[in-house]
């Protein structure tokens, strides 16, 4: 066993189904297509791959064993996210230790859901205890009434607008007119933003996500096995996750990664302004304010003054969510915690198209289960390409 958690584990491949609306695709289905173009895209076959990790909401009565049967899979490894849209990454880095320790050669790290609008909904009101017996009874008004509340204390606590936070939705949607797969591929206007359909006060239609169907996949693989393949590789280069931080201080506009960003930089001997681009878990504005925050990428509490000078396209200085993120491209349920960590990896291999920006590593993050008010569970990576 090496010191380092990631050592000897490559990121191989990547594979993103059609994000779609509706469709008549049952789950299984939709995570096989994720998972078999993934594989394709690393060169490997199914019966290389010795390990799952799987995150999807709707997967019940099912979970990853019975899916490892679906697949066909004679699997050393699994593991189920629970810890919603920061499971991806999650998943992902348990993988890459049971691979560095002998544990598995091939592991296959995916994420997706089929949902809409309503089943999206009626999922969240009975999500976990806290949520279905404090907070759908009386009319939360669902994740975006828990959001809206940090968005405005965001705005009083530090001078934000809403101008501010529609800066990001902006130069996301931007992005996504270069993303073939994105949902929407119309260009957004500040104006449009500002006067769009009220959600929740102060959040209204394009500070909430797209419920939709879709699967995100990448392979991992040990470094006897990516020596065998062709295409370009990636390395784990830190990353950690933590859960319920800070404790008993719901409305504290912090969350995990404020709590270990330091070790996840230091592990990785970088900082962030080595980083060249962000694909952050954006299910609202505010939270890609809290993990700029958190992986001191902007200053604390300052992130709307940041944002007026820096340009978080593709073209930019720091480019954000490259593809659009789930805020452009859609939110597959829990494939919301993989859609970054595949855009991400597109981009190291230089397999952005017309999005692509000039790359040798950047950061993915993840964030979910929502409970009281919040999200308990944060994650995040720094990513390199191997020249």
């Amino acid at each position: 066993m090496t010191d380092h958690p990631f050592d000897g584990v490559r990121i191989v491949g990547v594979g993103q189904t059609l994000y779609e609306k509706r469709s008549q695709k049952p789950i299984h289905r939709i995570l096989w297509e994720a998972a078999d173009l993934a594989l394709k895209s690393a060169g490997l076959k199914w019966r290389q791959a010795d390990g799952l990790a799987l995150t999807s909401f709707v997967l019940p009565p099912d979970n990853v064993a019975t899916v490892a049967e679906h697949f066909g899979l004679e699997a050393r490894f699994l593991f189920q996210g629970l810890y919603g849209g920061a499971s991806g990454i999650i998943g992902m880095m348990h993988a890459a230790r049971a691979i560095r320790d002998g544990d598995a050669e091939v592991v296959i790290c995916l994420a997706g859901d089929a949902f809409d609008v309503a089943a999206h909904n009626e999922m969240l009101d009975r999500f976990n205890g806290s949520v279905r017996d404090y907070l759908s009874p009386y009319g939360f008004g669902g994740a975006n009434g828990m959001f809206a509340l940090h968005t405005r204390l965001y705005m009083e606590r530090n001078g934000a607008t809403r101008e501010d936070f529609g800066r990001l939705c902006v130069a996301q949607r931007e992005n996504a007119l270069r993303n073939p797969n994105a949902l929407f591929k119309e260009p957004l206007t500040m104006d449009a933003y500002l006067n769009a359909r009220e959600i929740a006060d102060p959040l209204r239609l394009y500070d909430c996500v797209m419920p939709c169907f879709g699967g995100d996949c990448i392979i991992l693989a040990s470094e006897k096995v990516a020596r065998t393949l062709k295409g370009p590789q990636l390395r784990i280069l830190g990353g950690g996750e933590y859960h319920n931080f800070p404790a008993n201080d719901v409305y504290s506009l912090s969350a995990g990664w404020e709590g270990f960003s330091d070790r996840m930089y230091s592990r990785a001997g970088i900082g962030p302004k080595d980083l060249h681009f962000a694909q952050l878990y954006d299910d609202y504005p505010v939270m890609e304010y809290i993990q700029l925050e958190g992986m001191q990428i902007s200053p604390k509490g300052k992130t709307h003054e940041w944002l007026r000078k820096t340009d978080v396209t593709w073209k930019g200085e720091m480019p954000i969510n490259t593809g659009g993120g789930q805020l452009s491209a859609g939110q597959a349920g829990a494939s919301g915690g993989m859609i970054g960590v595949v855009e991400g990896v597109l981009q190291l291999r230089g397999e952005g198209g017309e999005r692509q920006v000039k790359c040798q590593r950047g950061v993915v993050s993840g964030y979910g289960m929502v409970a009281y008010g919040r999200g308990l569970s944060a994650s995040a990576a720094i990513l390199e390409r191997i020249d």
